[in-house]
């Protein structure tokens, strides 16, 4: 009887665990963006810059926007009903056991409670029953991975290169139809509504992870390895992500927004893209300094340098972050960024070029120009 216990001790031991950490990461998840997105002068604070009929959706498996994460969704309160209802029966046989088998006040006995062995129905049920828990499981499971893990793009999707770096996201959008046949952004990825979006995953330096819970599921993008995902927003939002596998000492700064919007806006947005930068010539000092110093060895301006190892900075002032989301994108942030990175994204890449003032306004004023 008492081996009995133990093991049950054990098995409802694990599985509250196992629930405990399932609920738990998802909360941590959720609060760790309402978080970046509530607290003022913080990373997601760049979320009050979204248009105040989009609204922000969390990232939550509990609450999907989309064919993959809605499956996700299914088979994980399926996973927790299995468990919560052995949790139910593994405590309440503890319990009983303890109240109806508890040594009496009287009870001067020493002799041991009768020991109970090989009991065939017993040891047939405590098989069986796991057995099938196990078959369920399993079915589901492989039912629900070959539904997501998809082997070609859907039919219409939207095909985009992503391309995780230490520590922000390129997206390149390829599509014959697209002038020029490539529209390259940082950071925040723009869908349009109710059409596949058919991701492939490639990393520049160390292995990240792509999540963004409330659209799909994790998927690794692994150095010289390419790997397929996709999503279909069903709901127009900012979908909140993260980058899911640790990467270096800013991994909790390499954070995800997908913007999904209706065809129209999405189509609107993709031409603002696919235009030239803008050439202002108020701003000719601060170009000529962006081109003179390192900036245009690493960042890409069309048509004025063709950096290759920082974000694509065409069109820098349509987006709503900068340092894949680290702080909002306003002149005030933006002229601190240039002057000094570090300060906001201790150990990114990007140097200070230890500007002096009169420089430092005429570069900030040539990028605010970047529409």
């Amino acid at each position: 009887m008492l081996t009995l216990q133990t093991n049950l001790i054990r098995a409802g031991a694990f599985l509250a665990l196992c629930f405990l950490i399932t609920l738990s990461c998802d909360a941590s998840a959720s609060a760790f963006a309402a978080a970046e997105i509530c607290a003022p002068g913080t990373a997601a604070a760049a979320s009050s810059t979204a248009p105040p009929t989009v609204p922000t959706i969390l990232p939550n498996i509990f609450d999907p926007h989309g064919p993959p994460a809605r499956m996700i969704h299914d088979l994980s309160w399926l996973v927790l009903g299995i468990c919560a209802g052995l949790f139910i029966v593994v405590e309440g046989m503890i319990f009983y056991g303890v109240i109806v088998y508890r040594r009496k006040k009287n009870d001067k006995s020493k002799d041991e409670p009768r020991q109970v062995y090989g009991s065939n129905p017993v040891e047939i049920a405590w098989t069986i029953i796991p057995l099938l828990i196990v078959f369920v499981l399993t079915l589901t499971t492989v039912r629900t991975i070959r539904s997501i893990e998809l082997t070609k793009a859907p039919e219409g999707a939207l095909n985009v290169v992503v391309i995780g770096h230490q520590w922000w996201w390129e997206f390149r959008y390829l599509d014959d139809s697209f002038l020029g046949g490539e529209v390259i952004v940082a950071n925040e990825l723009h869908v349009p509504i109710n059409r596949p979006v058919w991701l492939r995953l490639e990393s520049a330096d160390v292995i990240h992870s792509w999540w963004v819970p409330a659209l799909a599921g994790k998927m690794d993008v692994i150095p010289n390895h390419t790997n397929y995902t996709w999503f279909n927003a069903e709901s127009e939002g900012l979908y909140l992500g993260q980058c899911a596998e640790y990467c270096g000492n800013q991994h909790a700064g390499m954070l995800l927004r997908v913007v999904a919007s209706k065809p129209a806006e999405f189509d609107a947005w993709l031409q603002t893209q696919i235009a030239p930068a803008v050439n202002d010539a108020s701003v000719a000092m601060g170009r000529d300094i962006f081109q003179e110093y390192a900036c245009s060895n690493c960042h890409t301006v069309k048509g004025v340098s063709d950096g290759q190892f920082a974000p694509d900075l065409t069109h820098l002032m349509s987006r709503q972050t900068i340092a894949s989301g680290v702080t909002p994108l306003d002149p005030t942030t933006l002229k601190a960024w240039i002057d000094n990175p570090q300060a906001l994204k201790p150990g990114c890449n990007m140097p200070s070029l230890q500007l002096d003032p009169q420089e430092l306004d005429a570069v900030t004023a040539y990028l605010l120009t970047l529409r």
